[in-house]
């Protein structure tokens, strides 16, 4: 029993990355679920192409913001490696 507390308390404290997770994960999808969408309400495929791009941007803009965060952590750690060095 002592394993699954230590696992719950394991998803509990990541909670957050999964979320993120998530989030990066529907918005990877998004520019594909545009275009089904389209598709099955059966619009123009140059109206599809040109609204799924759109939203693949905006979707790559929305992730950088949530992964930007990581990127400068590993700089910084970088930064204080070198001048201890």
């Amino acid at each position: 029993m002592s394993w699954i507390k230590k696992e719950l308390n394991y998803l509990k404290d990541s909670l957050s990355q999964i979320i993120n997770g998530f989030l990066l994960f529907i918005l990877v999808s998004s520019g594909l679920g545009c275009a089904i969408l389209l598709n099955y309400f059966e619009f123009n495929g140059t109206i599809i192409a040109f609204l799924s791009v759109i939203i693949q941007v905006i979707a790559l803009i929305l992730s950088y913001f949530l992964v930007r965060k990581y990127f400068t952590k590993k700089d910084e750690k970088r930064l204080e490696n070198n001048k201890k060095s």
